[in-house]
């Protein structure tokens, strides 16, 4: 599995760089679809989220981004991601892969009619 992951593993990383953290809409298909476990697979793009956010972050704060703004978002972020391990420890699989569904569906809909 290693070996297949790795080109994929950049793809991952260019739609993470690209969309921020939607790219884990991208990441938890193509992880699962490679062998990785459900669970496994999202909480490797949980792990993923948290140099892109940092990057970005500062990219924006360079850019004048108030730091008002920045600071609640990544407190956010971080909690989410705290939140987002603990869950993926306990809840089953197809209840891992409904919500992720849910969300997935969501952001198509909000994307259809912002």
């Amino acid at each position: 599995m290693k070996g297949k992951l790795w080109w994929k593993g950049g793809l991952i990383g260019a739609a993470n760089g690209l969309f921020g953290g939607g790219g884990g809409m991208i990441a938890v298909p193509v992880l699962e679809r490679s062998g990785l476990p459900s669970p496994m697979a999202h909480a490797t793009a949980i792990a993923v989220i948290l140099p892109a956010s940092a990057a970005g972050g500062l990219v924006y704060l360079l850019m004048g981004l108030p730091l008002f703004i920045l600071l609640p978002v990544a407190i956010g972020v971080t909690a989410g991601g705290a939140l987002g391990a603990k869950l993926l420890s306990r809840l089953p699989k197809g209840k891992i892969d409904f919500l992720f569904t849910l969300v997935m569906l969501a952001a198509g809909v909000r994307m259809l009619f912002p």
